[in-house]
């Protein structure tokens, strides 16, 4: 709002300053400055009412140490991180940008699923939440409306063409006449370790004959309903022990911020030689707020956390992730990206798949191990909390690292 505001000051009274809001690096600057203001002051007194509302989490006898302590904690804490993320939104953001859009509503639409799934528990005294299969269809409802715009759009186009076409040398700046830069309304989107990075969706159905762009959507929005599904659930398995969903989230969240900003400035994108997606660069404000939220969500949550996030935190974030991916055609980086999401996922389905199976072939359940998600295993194994949640850090930081240097490896 505050965006459009200015605008008008600098159009209409050439206000001094004014012209600060059109750069997406103040106003990003601006977001995560307010949101992680937000969340660390007003973060205190949601805390205070979950207390008072007697939200606290009921916590199950796993044998692990320091769980007792634990019990009684509030939860419902992503309503921080949610409203730390969408009030610098509404305030920086530009609202008619469609990517701005699709996030708010995935915001809102992984908030409420995560939300009625704590209220269920924690005022209905349903121990098992909103049932396994409601979510699975809340996410697979996100993953179509997700993709339905990614491919039908009018705004979402990459343009791949960095030459002013009327002399064949200019290069494009951001200042380049619209007419300069023809768009494409394609699915494009970028793979790793490859000389020309880009894959099309696209060919995986061109066996279908002279019509096959009519059948495109029943591969690639599939795609999109796991991908949203995957890192949602490796978000909301990873929230077991304190800090490390938040801490692990604002990681990625980083990454992805550079990608989108590189990735819809001409200039820079021309010279890393990575995709132009037009009109990304307004993500980088929604990011940046998500990681403000994200990093003042920590200073509660951190050991000994005073709040959980519940699903109302870890499903969103999740959710958010998996967009911010796709919107920026980075979602094939994912499995390296979220590396720390994809072992927790991974670690609960072998643990799961080989007990079935051994008890099937031995009669008795054996486990590869100790316990999981893959935290607990460590947890077991007798390693505190915050060296664990320190550990999966420090990998997360080098699987973001290595995520950007293999946009050069090629």
């Amino acid at each position: 709002m505050l965006y459009y505001l200015f605008e008008f000051l600098e159009k209409n009274y050439q206000l001094p300053g004014a012209g600060l809001f059109g750069f997406i690096t103040f106003r990003a600057a601006l977001a995560v400055i307010t949101s992680l203001l937000i969340a660390t002051v007003w973060g205190k007194k949601i805390i205070r009412i979950l207390q008072r509302k007697q939200m606290g989490e009921t916590i199950r006898d796993l044998g692990l140490e320091g769980q007792v302590e634990k019990a009684g904690t509030p939860t419902m804490g992503g309503l921080i991180i949610i409203l730390a993320t969408l009030i610098p939104v509404l305030l920086f953001a530009r609202l008619d940008n469609i990517y701005v859009i699709m996030l708010i509503v995935t915001t809102l639409w992984m908030g409420a699923i995560g939300f009625l799934d704590d209220y269920l528990k924690k005022f209905k005294n349903d121990k098992a939440g909103l049932p396994g299969k409601f979510k699975v269809v809340a996410q697979v409802g996100l993953g179509i409306f997700v993709g339905a715009i990614m491919m039908f759009h009018p705004d979402v186009t990459v343009k791949r063409e960095k030459i002013n076409p009327k002399n064949g040398t200019e290069l494009l700046t951001q200042n380049s006449p619209r007419e300069f830069y023809p768009a494409e309304n394609t699915l494009l989107t970028t793979i790793p370790f490859v000389k020309e990075n880009e894959f099309n969706y696209e060919s995986l159905i061109s066996w279908a004959g002279e019509n096959y762009k009519n059948y495109i959507w029943l591969i690639f929005i599939p795609i999109v309903i796991i991908i949203v599904t995957a890192v949602s659930n490796g978000a909301n398995l990873t929230d077991g022990i304190d800090g490390l969903a938040a801490g692990t989230s604002a990681i990625i969240a980083v990454t992805l911020a550079l990608f989108a900003w590189v990735s819809g400035n001409a200039i820079f994108s021309d010279y890393l030689n990575v995709m132009y997606i037009p009109n990304t660069g307004e993500v980088t404000i929604f990011i940046m707020a998500f990681v403000g939220a994200l990093i003042g969500f920590l200073w509660y949550n951190a050991y000994p956390a005073q709040v959980f996030m519940g699903d109302t935190g870890s499903l969103t974030i999740g959710g958010i992730i998996a967009v911010i991916a796709i919107i920026i055609r980075k979602e094939l980086l994912i499995p390296l990206l979220c590396g720390i999401f994809l072992m927790e996922n991974l670690s609960v389905v072998m643990q799961v798949g080989w007990f079935k199976y051994t008890r099937k072939k031995f009669g008795e359940g054996r486990r590869i191990f100790r316990m999981s998600p893959l935290h607990h295993h460590y947890q077991k194994g007798g390693f505190h909390e915050s060296k664990i949640v320190t550990r999966f850090w420090i990998v997360g930081i080098f699987l973001a690292v290595l995520t950007i240097v293999t946009l050069k490896i090629r």
